[in-house]
């Protein structure tokens, strides 16, 4: 069940989804994480959302040997329904130092395609670093598990 500011924030997203539904071959999810988390928490969503069906772009296995590394991820972020950007103590860290999780923060606000899933910390540490990312509403894994922010988001971008 998604709480009533839960609909009022994704109420957007989905309606993105549903205008790109018309474009084929595009993926459900673009995953944003710090490179800390790849083998932790980013890991366990993108495993849990393909088990829900969800198509997702994640770094780990989409960035293949000798690949350009920006050029993949921008052609990942141009190919992708939505963005979600796992924001954990990890990507708090990073963000500061500008890295490439900086500049998939920077393409995924630009438009209304965003949802945040802050994940062991909190929006009040999230606003020190990045106002406009804090200001999004999102899923927060201290208020439900980690697959029930999933299957949310499973059902978001579900056509």
């Amino acid at each position: 069940m998604y709480t009533p500011a839960e609909v009022r924030a994704l109420t957007p997203v989905r309606s993105s989804v549903e205008n790109l539904a018309k474009q084929p071959d595009l993926r459900d999810v673009f995953l944003c994480h710090a490179w800390d988390d790849r083998k932790g928490a980013a890991k366990e969503l993108h495993d849990l959302l393909e088990s829900c069906g969800v198509s997702v772009w994640f770094s780990e296995k989409d960035v293949g040997l000798g690949m350009p590394l920006l050029r993949t991820i921008d052609k990942g972020l141009a190919n992708s329904r939505i963005g979600i950007v796992l924001v954990t103590p990890a990507l708090l860290r990073r963000l500061p130092t500008e890295g490439i999780a900086d500049k998939e923060l920077s393409a995924l606000l630009a438009g209304d395609r965003l949802i945040p899933i802050v994940h062991e910390t909190t929006y009040e540490a999230l606003r020190e670093v990045s106002p406009l990312l804090g200001s999004r509403s999102g899923l927060n894994t201290l208020e439900e598990p980690m697959t029930d922010v999933a299957a949310k988001l499973a059902e978001l971008v579900a056509l």
